[in-house]
């Protein structure tokens, strides 16, 4: 085979056929294909798309293109949660430790920030001495004596996904629902969960901006797991404004950190109630959505979430100290607000211009070596449906130097629209797909 005969047959709109699709990702996870080949057969798929069994292959071939962990002799079973992506999207630091805490071992493998989206790795790192890069061995070893471990793609585990993920970054080429739905699912099959909750999000703060594409995306998805023998369901979740208040890496583990010790943002909260609800029913701890709301509630009030995040941290090498007072967390310099300008009420946040100033700020990459400064961000001070006065401060921009806020401050005036008339919140769960 010949990868530009295949580069030209995706172009043309015709199905690659499966032992096409395991060439093309087994040479591109040897080296073979260069990247410049596999960002042409990426955009291809974007606008070409792909098959309900060109997807499933793509899946499982990247899952098999490394190890396949089986985490049965550490625990009857194991959990995971995934999100699409999002702006502001900090649910896994508080989920996570919740599921656990209330006695469901969480395997979980995130990635890096994706386009505009943050990711829950870089998020983490922020806290100084905290390791992601974990091999195989040492990810058991944390599910069996923690019962929570957030690692990165290791080179052991789908790596294939681990080149094309950092590749579609930078290529234009993330908005894909074939594309995302392969890559969440093969890291979910190569780490070896037993239950799977997906949130999906949609809105103009997601890569799916309708609803229903993201219900297209996560039938996908539920699809590829129940076929591969997991229990998996999906949240369609609102990113038609970000969620919480703040966004950006080292602030939102602040706003976790605050959320876990009883002070979080009411959607933040509700939201991961309503997703762990899912993982608890899935594991069979609880029959009732009411019973397994309350089972997290429970965990989240007496302080025992809050104790699994720091034996996490602890136990992945970051630094207590930074955790226990946030506010050592990596701050900006400079810290300029943003004022209305004029009175009336928020109609509208547009999130993905939230997100792209984020990056240009520092927040993000736009090549795959790029550092990310911890430090920068926003903290919303209105979101949709808020009342305003003229000069209210809209957001709070965090930034390394002056210049770099004034540089963002009209993109991010010009993704508030204000309007004259009240208006409510959009609902933040749309629907359940399982």
């Amino acid at each position: 085979m010949r990868m530009v005969d295949l580069i030209a047959k995706k172009r043309d709109g015709h199905a690659l056929a499966t032992d096409e699709i395991s060439w093309l990702i087994g040479k591109y996870a040897a080296g073979e294909i260069p990247d410049y080949q596999m960002s042409a057969w990426a955009m291809a798929v974007v606008l070409r798309g792909m098959d309900d069994r060109e997807t499933s292959d793509l899946t499982l071939a990247m899952a098999r293109s490394g190890d396949l962990l089986d985490l049965h002799d550490l625990a009857p079973i194991t959990v995971d949660k995934h999100s699409t992506g999002g702006v502001g999207d900090k649910t896994t630091l508080l989920l996570a430790p919740m599921v656990a805490a209330a006695g469901l071992p969480v395997a979980k493998m995130s990635g890096r920030g994706l386009g505009f989206s943050g990711g829950t790795v870089d998020k983490l790192e922020s806290i100084p001495g905290f390791r992601t890069d974990l091999d195989a061995e040492e990810f058991r070893r944390l599910v069996r004596e923690v019962g929570l471990v957030v690692a990165a793609q290791s080179g052991e585990l789908a790596p294939a996904d681990k080149k094309l993920y950092a590749l579609r970054d930078v290529t234009a080429t993330v908005e894909s629902i074939p594309l995302i739905a392969a890559s969440v699912m093969s890291k979910k099959l190569a780490a070896g969960a037993d239950c799977i909750v997906l949130d999906v999000k949609y809105g103009s703060g997601a890569f799916m901006h309708t609803l229903d594409d993201a219900r297209r995306l996560a039938r996908a998805m539920v699809a590829i797991g129940s076929l591969a023998g997991r229990r998996v369901a999906a949240a369609l979740s609102s990113m038609q404004q970000p969620l919480g208040h703040n966004i950006g890496n080292a602030l939102e583990v602040r706003e976790a950190i605050g959320a876990l010790r009883g002070g979080g943002p009411a959607d933040l909260v509700e939201l991961c109630l309503t997703l762990g609800a899912l993982l608890v029913r899935l594991a069979g701890l609880r029959e009732r959505d009411e019973d397994a709301r309350e089972l997290l509630g429970g965990v989240l009030a007496r302080g025992e979430a809050w104790a699994k995040f720091r034996q996490m941290v602890a136990a992945q090498g970051g630094d207590l100290a930074y955790v226990d007072a946030p506010e050592r967390l990596p701050g900006a310099p400079v810290q300029l607000a943003l004022p209305a300008p004029r009175a009336g009420y928020v109609d509208a946040i547009d999130g993905m211009a939230l997100g792209l100033a984020v990056n240009a700020l520092g927040g993000g990459r736009s090549r795959k070596d790029d550092m990310i400064d911890p430090a920068v961000g926003l903290s919303l001070k209105a979101k949709v449906g808020d009342q305003l006065y003229l000069g209210q401060p809209l957001l709070t921009i965090h930034a390394a130097t002056p210049a770099d806020a004034e540089r963002v401050a009209p993109r991010l005036l010009a993704a508030y629209r204000i309007g004259a008339a009240p208006v409510s919140p959009p609902p933040l769960v749309e629907e359940i797909v399982s």
